[in-house]
């Protein structure tokens, strides 16, 4: 039965799994080692410190002296042997003739072991089958004014030795099998983390998912920011790269040291959920959308996508002024047709010299017009949009007019933006003063070496000083949203634009309002913002 490549985390836990038994395996093998060890050394050292109080005792030499076994010598031997726990304890001759052993029969007898270097004053201690089975046992000498006149042996048997280091196996096995459960539990516990973290994907499919969303985040146009709840990136993509302008090391710093603006920095790291918010960087116009990135009902990230809308926000800039004067030439025809249809009637009355009066008068006063916007603003689109503003205008009952002292050449790379400015704060000036009698909009440019001047008036009801900062923000307005994407974005795609370029904005206190921007004659980064006013 074919079951498919392991997952990842089952690899994981085999792994710590294999390398949890070794450990514990490796460190039960080292501790029976060092028990044994410890169980070796303490029957060497029990075996040679009671052979050599044996030799030293009084007994011992006693029965040695006379040259054979005294009953003191065989009582205290069986003492010795059944206090320390010895197996036996025997006394013998230089030649090995034994004067003491647990079985009596073998008293006499020749002592089966070692004895050279206890002959010679040494130690012997050996592993030995003697008459008694295996055992460990010790040989010392036994002295008198500095002869060797006697030897001591005693010892321990082989099955007291492995009975010994049997007991200290529930010491040594049970701390092994708790190690082992703690192991075990903690190799599962993180396999079940990396299931949990790699959607119990294995190898394979990880690599593939990785080259996927590699190739993906080169391939797509749109910039794409992914932002930690912690506030650093985690993902940025060649475009959102060059969109923002960020270091090459911005994944993984935080944005708030990335020098962006503090409302696209929100952006990126808010939970909310925005689609196409206008934001003017730089020289580029981006819509920004952004939404939480969920996992278990659980917030982990927050996804942010941005789109360049610059040249196509430039070229609608455009269309709009153009369709502005369309609108504008439009409105004109039928005006004209109703002025001819006076003039013919007027002829037809006889009264012919009030017909041409009243056809040149009132066509000098409209080229007269149109020849001001013409003469005094140079760049022909914002030219245009004027005309079409100024007619707009007056199909709302709003009288725009063009400043007499205004004058605007040529400034290369802030065309766009100016039709950005200029457009969206005439809108709001008509929708300001639409309805109210007499009302009236004044526009004026001025140029000079260190910076471009425009000023939008209107003799509407103002803008509280209260409000003075909170127009400039995105969503807020005083009229109701029945626009498609709601009110409340043109007064801060003129900020944006403005700051994008250096400049500044500002606006006058009640009555009327009367808004100045300001920006340098070379702008910050050539290129252009615009927006369909």
């Amino acid at each position: 039965m074919f079951t498919g490549p392991r997952s990842v985390a089952s690899h994981v836990l085999i792994v710590l799994g294999v390398v949890a038994v070794l450990v514990v395996g490796a460190s039960v093998g080292l501790a029976t080692w060092q028990a044994a060890r410890q169980v070796e050394d303490a029957a060497a050292d029990q075996v040679t410190n009671v052979a050599r109080t044996v030799a030293s005792s009084d007994e011992a030499r006693e029965a040695l002296a006379v040259g054979g076994a005294t009953p003191a010598l065989t009582a205290f031997a069986d003492r010795t042997r059944e206090a320390t726990g010895t197996d036996f304890v025997v006394v013998m001759t230089t030649d090995g003739v034994r004067f003491t052993h647990p079985n009596p029969d073998l008293v006499g007898g020749r002592f089966a072991g070692s004895t050279d270097a206890a002959r010679a004053g040494g130690l012997v201690l050996e592993e030995y089958t003697g008459s008694l089975g295996p055992s460990t046992r010790a040989v010392v000498p036994v002295t008198h004014e500095g002869r060797v006149i006697g030897l001591v042996s005693v010892g321990i048997a082989r099955a007291k030795v492995s009975q010994a280091l049997a007991g200290m196996w529930p010491q040594i096995v049970l701390p092994g099998l708790l190690a082992a459960a703690v192991a075990g539990t903690g190799a599962w516990l993180t396999a079940r983390q990396v299931r949990r973290e790699t959607l119990g994907l294995n190898a394979r499919e990880v690599a593939r998912l990785h080259d996927h969303h590699d190739a993906l985040l080169h391939a797509v146009r749109e910039g794409l920011v992914i932002t930690g709840t912690d506030g650093r990136i985690q993902v940025v993509n060649d475009e959102a790269a060059r969109l923002l302008s960020l270091p090459p090391d911005a994944a993984g710093r935080p944005v708030a040291d990335l020098g962006l603006s503090p409302e696209l920095a929100d952006l990126l790291t808010s939970a909310r959920h925005e689609v196409d918010v206008p934001h003017a960087t730089g020289a580029r116009l981006l819509l920004v959308s952004s939404d939480a990135v969920l996992r278990d009902g659980r917030r982990t990230a927050t996804l942010t996508t941005l789109r360049d809308r610059t040249e196509l926000e430039s070229l609608t800039g455009r269309l709009s002024a153009t369709q502005g004067l369309a609108d504008a030439l439009h409105a004109r025809s039928h005006e004209a047709a109703n002025r001819l249809h006076t003039v013919v009637t007027l002829i037809e009355l006889g009264r012919a010299d009030e017909a041409v009066s009243f056809a040149t008068g009132r066509l000098a006063g409209e080229r007269q017009a149109d020849k001001a916007i013409l003469a005094a603003v140079e760049p022909p689109v914002l030219a245009a949009l004027l005309l079409g503003k100024t007619a707009q205008a007056a199909e709302r009952g709003v009288r725009l007019t063009l400043d007499p002292d205004a004058h605007l050449p040529v400034v290369p790379g802030v065309e766009a933006a100016l039709v950005t400015v200029v457009g969206n704060l005439v809108d709001n000036a008509v929708e300001a003063v639409a309805g109210r009698p007499e009302a009236a909009i004044v526009v004026d440019v001025q140029a000079s070496v260190e910076a471009l001047l425009v000023t939008v008036s209107d003799n509407g009801p103002g803008v509280p000083e209260a409000d003075a900062e909170r127009i400039f923000s995105r969503g807020f307005t005083t009229k109701p949203g029945t626009e498609p994407g709601g009110r409340g974005i043109g007064l801060t795609l003129v900020r944006q634009a403005v700051a994008a370029l250096g400049g500044h904005v500002t606006v006058s206190a009640p009555p009327g309002a009367t808004f100045v921007v300001t920006l340098p004659t070379t702008p910050q980064d050539a290129g252009a913002v615009g927006d369909a006013p």
